[in-house]
């Protein structure tokens, strides 16, 4: 190494955790083996090498190495034999991956190195030095505050997931002292994490202080006599060698014994094949094509490299290069533990030897049938200049009666975003059903010049006339004799409906995906429904992204400062790749039956959010400021009582603090400590621990609940009031949930809180225009009313027919207590149960939620199942259809996958099994509700009558009313709600919706 290099040292264990947390469970197709961290690493990996020039640390490594903790124990832990003694064992879904993680290193050609006896940081520290001393520069790849001592004007740290460096600046501005005196900081501050013991009572930012007034730690440990803080002068005399050992403890060696030499780091080139047959052996597809791509390897050529797995804490993976083939000594391949022990290899084994539709194999060989085979080509796309060019575009839409249409704007708001330009696509004269005739344009509208400021630029040369192509667009996408193909259109929809243009008939390969693939969209190595995922996934390309066309950060211009090269290039593509989807996916829906799902739940209902959309609602700015004022006033309340509580102020919205207080100063039962080493302070654990009388959690749950509805509600919803409706537009997503359940985003109006006396008033600031009411419509108890259709409860249908209150017909049953007088924690109980058992809760679960004991709680359901057996019979029939099928079904036929309800991996299979429970309940009641709120609108019209819907919330549907015309409309929109499910579906239970009319949303519930 010379001066001008630069090395790179990644923390690879601090990389195998911040992947395995950054992913949910991801596990093997073919036989279940957990790979999340492995293909977390990978790609994290494979970006860092690809892109690292344009990081913030913004150079091309000339040496490069991983580094790894050989094992738990080291030389510290003969220091000190309760260094890292807190530390729980590695998740069971982890512990395969990290000798296949150590596998991926040596696959990308890159030094992988591990000392025993050593931590990674000591070899990190020890090839920094040797680098520096050498002349070159040293980037370490973490944000670990224990390298931070490691820092100079040569050195520093870089954490990938900010892509930010962290410099000598960086270390004094986040800890208040320079890097050489970290040592001294942690020696005083100790490590929870580690079980390094510093002195108890310090903090970092009194650690700060000391150390600036006395210097360094023997300094002040000579001095502590002089502080004037009883209880901190004390702590300080009585733990100072605990300071000192602690001392030994974080401070790096700089001398550790190295077995590879620094020039052996010298960054070589990729070698694809060896790359490739290890991604392709992961079954990491994407990846593989993007690693293919870059070293111009042929991956079809390429066999997927012998991969072993071993099991146990400190596994290690065999050497790649040396063809290391057997497993450890007394340890299993993860094939021979999902084959009960056989002999067959990790490549073959399978978790079944029945190959379903739903598997990724079958679906991507469907993909190759289907999709379309020619390269999409972007030199072939045209810029739309002039009037004649545009109108052969449109005379080939009609003479095939087919166009792809996607709108190109300046924001994300489609009720605020200007019309920049158009892109089209079509299919030839030829109608070439594998899309290999596909002809794509961009019309640019409204491009301007300059560099992007709003009073900069004029129009750009080269454009149609607006008005008059916008006259031309409107004969096309009205036109009933024309199919539009878009993906995502309601964005579309709604922006032309402002240009007074109403798209019809149209195809959204968005929600045919959506129909198709719910639940399973992860296959072939990216998820959702987007564009970019689907052309990966469908069609093997890569498309454009956004920021190569307009920039990123603070250089982003919006689309209408775009050249109008690039925008041809960037927008042409998004047609021709909807069109080509359009291909691909559309036959699917038929061969898989589903095309009643897209054609009566998904499609129809699009134009109907987006008219939702287009109306908003009124918000009262004045109610929004005084429960502004209340809630900060109820949560500073709140705040002084938890210090009281606590005995010293501290930051409650700092989990770490609130942890040491809670666990570690007042010594609150129940604490557990997360995988990170800080307590956990979730939600549940505060819920449970106010149950059981402790003052402070609670204090800390309402100040949560207070801060929270101030800051996501009362505060921020006049920041969505539009400047020229004067209301509040949500935007609803169609294909966000495998259930069909719709979400609402910016602002999401799904999640204020009902059961709270606080949430209602915040609902009471969504009021009527004058001369107008709120109407509520609310289905009553849905959920349960569909599992005793779908069940056959007898008991549970007797009663809603008969109108009995459920959950009081549930206690009396299970505890056979009279339903004339019943108290009310015995009808609460029965309701907690009656809801938790959709969500196939555990006993565990229920003894949280009711604070009784687990036994009594097992009881509870034990004797639930007893007095409702038909309950479990259809649990256990569900969980077998998905086992065998990979999906389950809603009553009118939506598909939700669950792909991993087959997985070796307890925690994984057990999720999906209670989620493919839920799923045809919830999915029922959301296909219902869509079908109600298709057939509401048409039905207002028909009957003349002016009332708009505004809102969904779940189970619930809002519309604003003329005040002549509440009782008429709440009779109609009760009918529709209660009858959505005919004629297709005869419901075994009868549905019942409540109606209300009030000035504001808070009233009418």
């Amino acid at each position: 190494m010379k001066n001008g290099d630069h090395l790179f040292l990644v923390d690879g264990s601090g990389y195998i955790f911040r992947a395995y947390h950054a992913l949910p469970p991801l596990t093997r197709k073919s036989d279940g083996l957990p790979v999340g961290a492995v293909s977390g690493f990978c790609n994290m990996l494979w970006k860092l090498l690809v892109e690292a020039r344009d990081t913030e640390v913004g150079v091309t490594p000339t040496h490069f190495a991983v580094i790894f903790d050989y094992s738990s124990k080291t030389f510290r832990n003969t220091l000190y034999d309760q260094y890292k003694a807190n530390r729980s064992a590695p998740p069971d879904d982890l512990i395969p991956q990290f000798g296949l993680i150590r596998q991926a290193t040596r696959a990308f050609n890159l030094p992988c190195i591990e000392k025993e006896g050593y931590e990674a940081d000591d070899l990190i520290a020890t090839y920094a030095r040797l680098a520096v001393e050498a002349g070159g520069d040293v980037t370490i790849v973490s944000s670990d505050k224990d390298l931070m001592q490691l820092v100079t004007p040569k050195v520093s740290l870089y954490d990938t997931m900010k892509d930010k460096q962290i410099g000598i600046p960086e270390v004094i501005e986040k800890w208040g002292v320079p890097p050489e005196k970290m040592i001294d900081l942690q020696s005083l501050t100790g490590d929870s994490t580690d079980n390094i013991p510093g002195i108890p009572g310090i903090g970092p930012k009194t650690a700060a202080q000391l150390l600036e007034e006395y210097g360094d730690l023997d300094t002040l440990l000579e001095r502590a006599s002089e502080i004037k803080q009883n209880k901190r002068r004390e702590n300080i005399i009585q733990f100072a060698d605990q300071a000192r050992l602690s001392r030994e403890l974080v401070t790096l060696k700089l001398d550790t014994p190295i077995d590879v030499g620094l020039e052996e780091l010298s960054l070589d080139p990729q070698d694809g094949p060896k790359l490739v047959g290890f991604l392709k052996a992961m079954e990491f597809t994407s990846l593989t094509r993007r690693v293919a791509e870059a070293t111009g390897t042929d991956a079809a050529a390429v066999e997927p490299s012998n991969v072993q797995v071993q099991w146990g804490a400190d596994a290690h993976g065999p050497d790649l290069d040396k063809g290391d083939a057997a497993a450890p000594s007394g340890g299993a391949t993860v094939a021979q533990k999902a084959a009960g022990g056989s002999e067959q290899t990790v490549a073959s084994a399978s978790l079944s030897a029945k190959t379903e539709t739903w598997t990724p194999q079958a679906l991507a060989k469907t993909r190759a049938e289907t999709a379309a085979t020619s390269a999409i080509d972007r030199t072939s796309y045209v810029t739309i200049s002039d009037l004649e060019t545009l109108d052969r575009f449109i005379a080939i839409a009609r003479e095939t009666g087919l166009v792809a249409f996607d709108t190109e704007s300046n924001a994300l708001d489609a009720m605020q975003a200007d019309l920049v330009g158009v892109s089209l696509a079509v299919a030839g004269n030829s109608k070439d059903a594998s899309g290999r005739d596909i002809m794509a344009a961009y019309l640019p509208l409204a491009h301007r010049t300059g560099e992007g400021d709003m009073f900069g630029g004029g129009i750009a040369e080269g454009q149609v006339n607006f008005d008059e192509a916008l006259a031309r667009l409107k004969v096309l996408l009205e036109d009933p004799a024309i199919l539009k193909v878009g993906q995502d259109l309601k964005y579309d929809w709604l922006l032309m409906k402002r240009y007074g243009v109403e798209i019809g008939p149209f195809d959204d390969t968005m929600l045919m995906s959506y129909v198709v693939e719910s639940g399973m969209a992860s296959f072939g190595g990216s998820g959702g429904h987007g564009m970019d995922a689907l052309a990966e996934r469908w069609l093997g390309h890569k498309t454009i992204g956004l920021k190569e066309v307009a920039g990123s950060g603070k250089g982003q211009v919006t689309f209408d400062f775009v050249s109008i090269e690039k925008a041809t290039e960037y927008a042409a593509e998004d047609a021709d790749v909807a069109l080509r989807l359009w291909f691909a996916i559309k036959p699917q829906l038929v061969a898989k039956g589903l095309v009643h799902v897209y054609e009566r739940l998904e499609r129809p209902l699009l134009p109907v959010l987006a008219r939702m959309e287009e109306r908003g609602i009124s918000v009262d700015r004045q109610i929004l400021s005084r429960l502004s004022g209340e809630f900060a006033q109820g949560a500073g309340a709140h705040e002084a009582a938890a210090y009281e509580l606590a005995g010293e102020k501290f930051n409650l919205g700092s989990p770490k603090q609130l942890g040491e207080i809670l666990f570690g100063k007042l010594g609150l039962p129940g604490g557990s400590k997360t995988k990170t080493g800080q307590w956990s302070t979730s939600a549940q654990v505060l819920e449970d621990l106010a149950a059981v009388g402790h003052e402070l959690p609670r204090k800390i749950v309402d100040w949560r609940q207070l801060s929270k509805l101030k800051s996501t509600y009362t505060d921020a919803l006049p920041g969505y009031i539009h400047p020229q409706t004067k209301r509040v537009h949500t935007s609803y997503s169609l294909a966000s949930t495998t259930t069909g359940r719709l979400s609402s985003s910016e602002p999401n109006l799904q999640n204020i809180p009902i059961r709270t006396a606080e949430g209602r008033k915040i609902r009471t600031a969504f009021i009527a225009e004058p001369g107008n009411k709120l109407v509520s419509a609310d289905y009553s108890q849905i959920e349960l009313r569909v599992l005793a259709h779908v069940a056959d409860i007898p008991q549970l249908r007797q009663a809603f027919a008969d109108g009995i209150d459920i959950h009081a017909m549930t206690a009396s049953e299970m505890f056979s207590v009279p339903i004339e007088g019943m108290p009310s924690e015995v009808r609460r109980r029965a309701k907690a149960i009656n809801f938790g058992i959709i969500y196939g809760i555990s006993a565990f679960g229920l003894a949280n939620q009711l604070a009784i004991e687990r036994s009594e709680a097992s009881d509870y359901i034990r004797r639930y199942f007893e007095r409702f057996p038909g309950i479990r019979d259809y649990m256990d029939a569900t969980k077998a259809f998905a086992r065998e099928h990979g999906y389950v079904e809603t009553i009118f036929g939506r598909r939700a996958h669950y792909p991993e309800i087959r997985s070796s991996n307890p925690q994984v299979r057990a999720f999906n099994e209670r989620a493919a429970i839920n799923a045809p309940i919830q999915g029922s009641a959301a296909d219902i509700i869509r079908r109600a709120m298709i057939r509401i609108e048409p039905a207002l019209a028909q009957s003349s009558l002016s009332g708009r819907m505004l809102l969904q919330v779940h189970d619930e549907l809002i519309f604003e009313v003329p005040e002549a015309e509440v009782d008429q409309t709440i009779e109609l929109v009760t009918d529709l709600m209660e009858n959505a499910a005919m004629p297709a579906l005869s419901m075994k239970v009868p549905l019942k919706v409540d109606a209300r009319a009030a000035d504001n949303w808070g009233e009418a519930h």
